[in-house]
C-alpha cells in the first residue's frame, strides 16, 4: 500500500515528521510520500508566542507543536504511483474514497484543535473516507489548563490514531475503535493580542499559586479508604455507601494510594502504593487487617530502582501473585510471593518496550488479558509521548505468565473518560465490569464503571453504565480505583498534606 500525506509544505510541525516516520515503519505500507501544500492560514503568531511562555514557564519541552523548516520533508518528497490512500492534514481536498479527511470536533484543519482546547473541551479526532467514519478517539491530555500541553498531547495521540488505522487498513481489517458519543462542539476561534495578553497574566498567575501551594503542602497526595463489606459493594450500589469510609492513616511524609486487598494464607492484607515525599520514588508496601481494620502501618515488600506503585495482586495455583506498575522502567513485569505477605520475586517480564500504566489481568474462557494504557514510544522523549490515561491496549495468553500477543486492533479504545484502568474487573449478571478512571478533566476526577460487551482476539468493545463522583461521603477532588477481597473494600482519592504541621495534630 502506498500512503501520500498532504500537509503544510512551508512550516511542518514535528509531529508530522514522526507521523511519516510511523508510517514508513508500518507493515504493510509499501512507500509513504508528501504533497506539500500551501497553506494561507496556518496558527497565528500569537499562538506560538503563548506556546513559547508556557514552555518557559512551565519547562515543558516543545514535542508535537514545533516548527520545523521545510528541507525536514525531504525524505519523503518523491514522485511515486497513484496512491491508495491520501491522508489530508491541511483540510482542503475533496471527499473520495481514498481520501481521509482528518477532523477535531467536526471541523478540518489542525486550528480547530486549538479552538477545541481554548474552549475547554475534550477533543473528538475523526478520520473519514467519503462520510464514513474509519477511526474516531477523545484526545486526553495530562495537564489540563496548559495549551502547549494539551496540543502536544493530543497531537501525539492523533500519530497514534492515523498509524493504528492505517494499520489496520494495511492488514485487511476495517473495524474502528469504540468511543462514546460526545456533544457538539464549540465554535472555532483564534487569540486575539488582548486575549493573549489576558490568558498570558492568567497563566503567571496560575503558576505563582501553584507554586505557593506546593511550598504549603506536599503534592501530590493521596489517601486510602476502606470498609467492612457486609451487603452490597460499590459497583453494585452505582454510589458511595452511606455509612462512608474509614481513613488508612499517613504521617504526612508519606502517602498511600492504590490499594489491593488480598485474602491469602488465612489473612487478609491490603498492599498499596508507598510514596516517601522525600525520595519521590514510589516502594510497595503491604498493612494486615484484623477484625477492627489495619494492624500497624504499611510494611514495604517490594521495592525496585524505579518507580513502582497499582500492586496488582491475585492468587493462582496456591501462589501469590503481583504486577505492579513499573511504566518507569518500560516492562511490565510478573512476581511471585516468597514469604507472603513478602519475599517478591520477579517471575517472568509479561511486556517489555511499553510505557504502560496500571496494569490488569482478567481470566476470561481460559485466556488471559492484560489490560492498560500506553504512550507512544519516540526518541525525543524517553518516557514516551501523549496522555497516560487515553489509550487502551490488550495482550492476550494461554496463561497468565505469558507469552502475551497484542490486539491487532491496538489502542481498541482512545478516551480518556473511560480508558485507564481503575481497579480488579468483576463479573456481574454474566458480564465483566471494569472499574475505569475518569480523567477527561484531569487525573483520577472519578471513577467509571464500563460493562464489557465485547471482548475477543478480533474485537473489543464496552459500554459506560456508572460514574461515582467524589462528595460527602469522600471528600476530595479526585476518586481513583476501587477493590475489594478478604470481606474488605478499598478507594483512594486526593488529600492535603501541609508541609508544617502544628502541635498536636495527625
Amino acid at each position: 500500500m502506498h500512503v501520500r500525506v498532504r500537509l503544510d509544505g512551508a512550516e511542518p510541525r514535528r509531529w508530522q515528521i514522526a507521523l511519516l516516520q510511523r508510517l514508513a515503519g508500518t507493515p504493510g505500507i509499501r512507500t509513504v510520500s508528501i504533497d506539500a501544500a500551501v497553506v494561507p492560514d496556518g496558527w497565528p503568531d500569537t499562538i506560538e508566542l503563548l506556546f513559547r511562555l508556557e514552555a518557559l514557564i512551565h519547562r515543558l519541552p516543545r514535542l508535537g507543536s514545533e516548527r520545523l523548516p521545510p528541507t525536514a520533508l525531504d525524505p519523503w518528497r518523491r514522485t511515486d504511483a497513484k496512491p491508495d490512500v491520501i491522508l489530508d492534514l491541511c483540510g482542503d481536498l475533496p471527499a473520495g474514497p481514498a481520501t481521509w479527511q482528518l477532523a477535531y470536533d467536526g471541523r478540518r484543519g489542525d486550528d480547530a484543535l486549538l479552538a477545541s482546547l481554548l474552549a475547554g473541551a475534550v477533543p473528538r479526532l475523526t478520520l473519514v473516507a467519503a462520510g464514513t467514519i474509519v477511526a474516531e478517539g477523545r484526545l486526553g491530555t495530562d495537564r489540563p489548563g496548559i495549551l502547549l500541553a494539551g496540543v502536544d498531547d493530543a497531537l501525539a495521540r492523533t500519530v497514534t490514531l492515523i498509524a493504528a488505522a492505517l494499520r489496520r487498513r494495511a492488514a485487511g481489517r476495517s473495524e474502528p475503535p469504540s468511543v462514546a458519543p460526545l456533544p457538539p462542539s464549540e465554535p472555532g476561534r483564534t487569540l486575539s493580542g488582548g486575549e493573549l495578553g489576558t490568558r498570558a497574566a492568567r497563566m503567571i498567575a496560575g503558576a505563582v499559586v501553584h507554586r505557593l501551594y506546593h511550598l504549603c503542602y506536599r503534592a501530590p497526595h493521596w489517601r486510602c479508604g476502606w470498609r467492612r463489606l457486609d451487603g452490597p459493594d460499590l459497583i453494585d450500589l452505582g454510589r458511595h455507601p452511606d455509612a462512608g469510609w474509614t481513613d488508612l492513616p499517613d504521617d504526612g511524609h508519606r502517602f498511600y494510594a492504590d490499594p489491593f486487598p488480598l485474602a491469602f494464607g488465612g489473612s487478609t492484607h491490603v498492599f498499596v502504593e508507598e510514596f516517601p515525599h522525600a525520595t519521590g520514588k514510589a516502594i510497595i508496601s503491604a498493612v494486615r487487617f484484623g477484625p477492627d481494620g489495619p494492624e500497624g502501618t504499611p510494611v514495604p515488600v517490594l521495592e525496585e530502582p524505579h518507580h513502582l506503585s497499582y500492586p496488582f495482586v491475585f492468587e493462582r495455583d496456591g501462589e501469590a501473585w503481583m504486577v505492579p506498575e513499573s511504566s518507569a522502567s518500560g516492562t511490565v513485569d510478573l512476581y511471585r510471593a516468597t514469604r507472603y505477605p513478602g519475599g517478591w520475586v520477579k517471575e517472568a517480564t509479561l511486556l517489555s518496550g511499553v510505557v504502560a500504566s496500571d496494569a490488569t489481568l482478567l481470566e476470561q474462557g481460559g485466556r488471559w488479558w492484560i489490560f492498560a494504557t500506553l504512550r507512544d514510544a519516540v526518541p525525543e522523549a524517553p518516557a514516551g509521548s501523549g496522555s497516560y490515561h487515553d489509550a487502551l491496549c490488550l495482550w492476550s495468553a494461554p496463561d497468565f505468565r505469558g507469552p502475551y500477543t497484542p490486539h491487532p486492533a491496538n489502542p481498541v479504545l482512545i478516551d480518556p473518560a473511560t480508558a485507564r484502568p481503575a481497579g480488579r474487573i468483576v463479573e456481574r449478571g454474566g458480564h465483566f465490569i471494569r472499574p475505569v478512571q475518569d480523567c477527561a478533566t484531569g487525573y483520577g476526577r472519578a471513577l467509571g464503571l464500563a460493562r464489557i460487551d465485547r471482548l475477543d482476539p478480533e474485537g473489543f468493545s464496552q459500554t459506560l453504565i456508572g460514574r461515582i463522583e467524589p462528595g460527602p461521603a469522600w471528600p476530595g477532588s479526585r476518586l481513583h480505583t476501587v477493590n475489594t477481597g478478604g470481606g474488605i473494600e478499598c478507594i483512594d482519592g486526593s488529600a492535603r498534606a501541609p508541609r508544617i504541621r502544628l502541635p498536636g495534630r495527625v
